[in-house]
């Protein structure tokens, strides 16, 4: 299992290289036309949401290593930087997304670094979903002694093995999700191993008209001296 587990970090490490270059190469096309600036910028993107991912699949075989901090975090803080990351994109599709937060509780324990993987996750694969009359939704609010982080989006739904997997506790490997085309199995993957290792829970609701995917972590026991 360690040699297979160490696998997969080598074939992160050398796609990071090739992914790396592609991005530089974007970056070194200047004067571009109009109408090829826009693939210019595209390919920015999707190399650096890929590289994103590589570092994530990464992070993963490191989790054994314990080098993740666990301590006191800003819901609030850690999706305001994700939406501000994500939104251009978003805009870029001509897709919407909506941000509410309810949640009394500001703090929870968790690893910043992983708990922002985990909202990017959720909200790249909603971007597919949205269209003139939905968007998606990061909404945040209370859950007993925890705090319960939702994503919403309207695309197919959820299969039911899929569904049942995370229930019964998340997906152990990368996953391909029939149905849903435009969701990244592999980002579900991460998001799982990422809230296992931060002891939250991970869930999904599904809808007739699409899913929710959330992570529960619990409250932090130093936020009353925030308050």
């Amino acid at each position: 299992m360690e040699s297979e587990v160490d696998g997969v970090l080598v074939a992160a490490h050398e796609l990071k290289a090739p992914l790396a270059v592609i991005r530089q190469l974007a970056f070194s096309l200047d004067e571009l036309a109009p109408q090829n600036e826009q693939i210019r910028s595209e390919m920015i993107q999707v190399s650096e949401r890929a590289i994103k991912q590589v570092n994530d699949l990464a992070k993963v075989r490191r989790l054994e290593d314990g080098l993740f901090v666990m301590e006191p975090v800003s819901v609030r803080a850690v999706c305001d930087d994700v939406s501000r990351e994500l939104i251009h994109l978003y805009g870029n599709e001509k897709k919407e997304l909506s941000v509410k937060y309810s949640n009394r509780a500001r703090l929870v324990t968790a690893n910043h670094d992983l708990l922002y993987s985990v909202v990017y996750n959720f909200l790249l694969n909603a971007m597919h979903y949205s269209n003139d009359e939905t968007k998606a939704e990061l909404l945040v609010h209370d859950a007993r002694e925890k705090v319960r982080i939702v994503v919403r989006d309207y695309g197919p739904a959820l299969p039911v093995a899929i569904w049942r997997r995370i229930r019964e506790g998340g997906l152990s490997e990368p996953t391909s999700i029939a149905m849903r085309s435009g969701s990244s199995g592999l980002g579900l993957y991460i998001a799982s191993e990422f809230s296992r290792y931060m002891h939250g829970k991970l869930g999904a609701v599904r809808h007739r008209d699409g899913t929710s995917f959330f992570v529960e972590l619990p409250v932090s026991k130093q936020a009353s001296l925030f308050v």
